[in-house]
């Protein structure tokens, strides 16, 4: 998610080591592979092992940037040494740096044409923001998409821009966008708020006002409790820039510009607005972890398989969350695949494609890991990365659902590759028989978990991907998130499937096809 959409949906010593040239592992040709055997070296006994360590006290959370993060990414380095996969990056070092820094709680107000309006009470941002305007250009919705453009005619180079929540509907009733009575992605309360921004800041704005008075209640309850716990945003370095995003509710739009409800066009606003909102930023220093076990035919492509490896650290009074399921059980998940492959590769067998295994920090501070990862420094090409399949809690049992304990969610699997879904179910259907539940690929489904882990920085890029997840529990983002409440047989169960898949995407004659990439 990228640039300021971090602000509002988004809401840290690493060691050199010396290392071995990575080499090419040779398959015999001609042979019938059965790939049961390696998937059998993920077992229960070796699962617990790896998450009592990875999610104990001594790992104080995995807080992004922590001490107990410092650990983690040790313990994942140590590992893939001792298995003997290299890293990914060419000069030998597993930890790929990824530059953060904290966005203090800001302070300040923001005055309206002489009326004082401060913040967190009727204007709501996460950044700075400061400085004198006498003019807002009004964008009605601003959209843009196909024909259609609220920027129709209008230079926004270095102003700020005004606009609201919703999309323009046809005479009869129909919207513009979709030409039909069905709602474009522009009225979705997740993502729309990020593709305005984006927009926006494409055509040269400098900031944005906005009007929504869903999100506006939504992230007045987080601004709170960011201020109350004394946190503060955290953001890539790369990200970092002066332009802003504030959200207003009612009050501080009748005070700029009483019509906007009613009016779905363009206008000049003369205003005087004084922005006098500070924050200061802290710099935290913490690190993606990357291994690549180097394919055998088609060494230039490369099946990414990718979890996070941080948490949310210890709670104000001292309590530990220990993130056993989130996620801590996808990440040992990777442990025990990366064996398995490896075992494979020892034995001649290892896989046609190179496989890297991609551990993300700052998952739980806006998916920064892996945004860094696709966008700013790819390892390997994402020109020639086929998939991503993306584990984000696959030890536990979502209250809510009922049916077979045996299932996985599946997320995604179909969204950009017809064949990556099919292919998905054939492999369940030939090796694990899991229930696959694929309540959470609904479109429509409130909880947009499709937007809310890894595996979507990759699939922006048109990327296909899958994400396997339990659901949440009540244990979520909380101490209660132990590893002696895992399942240990269903994330056996899952890891074994995630292995299988990963085989066949790695080993197929071509990479699973796109056939609904995103324009």
């Amino acid at each position: 998610m990228k640039k300021l959409i971090a602000v509002f949906v988004a809401m840290a010593f690493a060691c050199n080591s010396s290392q071995k040239t990575v080499t090419e592992t040779q398959k015999p040709q001609e042979v019938n592979i059965d790939p049961v055997d390696f998937a059998s070296t993920i077992t229960e006994e070796e699962l617990k092992e790896h998450l009592f360590t990875y999610a104990s006290d001594d790992f104080e959370g995995r807080e992004t940037g922590q001490p107990g993060q410092k650990k983690a990414v040790e313990y994942l380095k140590d590992y893939y040494e001792t298995l003997g996969i290299p890293a990914a990056k060419a000069d030998g070092d597993y930890f790929q740096k990824v530059a953060l820094s904290i966005s203090n709680v800001p302070v300040g107000t923001m005055i309206i044409n002489g009326q004082d309006f401060p913040l967190g009470d009727d204007i709501l941002t996460f950044s700075k923001a400061e400085g004198t305007l006498n003019e807002i250009l009004y964008v009605g919705y601003g959209i843009e998409e196909g024909p259609y453009s609220d920027y129709q005619g209008m230079d926004v180079q270095d102003k700020v821009v005004l606009m609201k929540f919703g999309e323009p509907k046809n005479e009869d009733g129909t919207y513009v966008i979709s030409g039909t009575n069905e709602q474009s992605v522009w009225s979705n309360m997740s993502e729309s708020i990020g593709k305005r921004v984006d927009l926006a800041t494409q055509k040269g704005a400098k900031g944005v006002f906005y009007y929504d008075p869903n999100n506006f209640a939504r992230y007045k309850r987080y601004f709170e409790f960011m201020k109350t716990n004394n946190s503060g945003r955290m953001q890539l370095n790369a990200e970092t820039k002066d332009d802003f995003l504030i959200l207003l509710n009612d009050t501080a739009i009748d005070a700029l510009y009483p019509n906007l409800k009613k009016d779905d066009g363009q206008a000049t606003l003369s205003a005087s607005i004084d922005l006098q909102i500070e924050s200061t930023d802290t710099q935290i220093d913490s690190e993606n972890v990357v291994a690549l076990l180097k394919g055998s035919k088609k060494p230039d492509e490369y099946l990414v398989i990718s979890s996070h490896l941080d948490h949310i650290g210890i709670t104000a009074d001292g309590k530990i969350n220990n993130g056993a399921d989130d996620d801590g059980s996808g990440t040992v998940a990777m442990l025990e695949i990366a064996e398995a492959f490896k075992d494979a590769a020892d034995k001649g067998m290892g896989p046609d494609r190179s496989i890297v295994f991609l551990h993300v920090t700052g998952e739980e501070k806006g998916l920064l890991g892996s945004q860094y990862y696709t966008d700013y420094e790819p390892i390997v090409p994402l020109k020639n990365t086929v998939a991503n399949l993306n584990i984000d809690m696959i030890g536990r049992i979502d209250p809510k659902r009922e049916g077979d304990r045996n299932y996985v969610y599946l997320i995604g699997s179909d969204k950009l590759s017809t064949e990556l879904h099919e292919l998905s179910e054939a492999i369940n259907t030939k090796y694990t028989n899991l229930e696959l539940d694929y309540t959470y690929n609904d479109e429509n489904d409130p909880n947009r978990f499709y937007y809310r882990s890894d595996h979507y920085n990759f699939a922006k890029n048109n990327i296909p991907i899958i994400f396997y997840f339990n659901g949440t529990h009540e244990d979520y983002h909380r101490p209660g998130d132990t590893p002696d409440k895992i399942n240990y047989d269903l994330l056996k169960n899952r890891s074994q499937l995630i292995f299988h898949t990963a085989w066949e995407v790695a080993n197929r004659d071509n990479p699973v096809l796109v056939d609904k990439a995103i324009k």
